[in-house]
């Protein structure tokens, strides 16, 4: 998960939320808290711009986080952004190299910054569209 400021200029990673039952209602309260306006979600689609299997799930996840949050929900490609939020080089240890314990560390964070990297995305579209 990742917010934006007020300005709608910077995304930045919050946390990971689990995916289970309860993490409709942790995203809802969340919204709350921060006076969330609209949830940006993550569209799957392959290069060729198709939708993933994975999308049938997600349009679920998105009609529940509608309903329960009462916030409207779009969505933004997500294509590269796992990858884009792994080259970062504070994951390196000594040497070059990723320990295992490391790689479970920023496994964890990953998915957050993956999220603000979405989220950035889509601001910087609608900022190009307004002007």
């Amino acid at each position: 998960m990742a917010f934006s400021d007020e300005g709608g200029e910077f995304a930045f990673p919050k946390e990971v939320i689990k995916c289970d039952k309860k993490a409709v209602e942790r995203i809802r309260r969340l919204c709350d808290e921060n006076k969330v306006t609209l949830i940006v979600l993550g569209e799957s689609v392959a290069y060729n711009g198709k939708p993933n299997p994975i999308m049938k799930e997600i349009e679920i996840f998105k009609k529940e986080l509608e309903k329960m949050t009462r916030l409207s929900v779009v969505y933004q490609v997500e294509t590269l952004t796992t990858m884009e939020s792994l080259r970062k080089p504070e994951r390196f240890g000594p040497r070059g190299k990723v320990t295992r314990r490391r790689e479970q560390e920023l496994l964890a964070k990953n998915d957050a910054s993956a999220a603000a990297l979405i989220l950035r995305s889509y601001l910087e579209a609608r900022g190009r569209h307004n002007m």
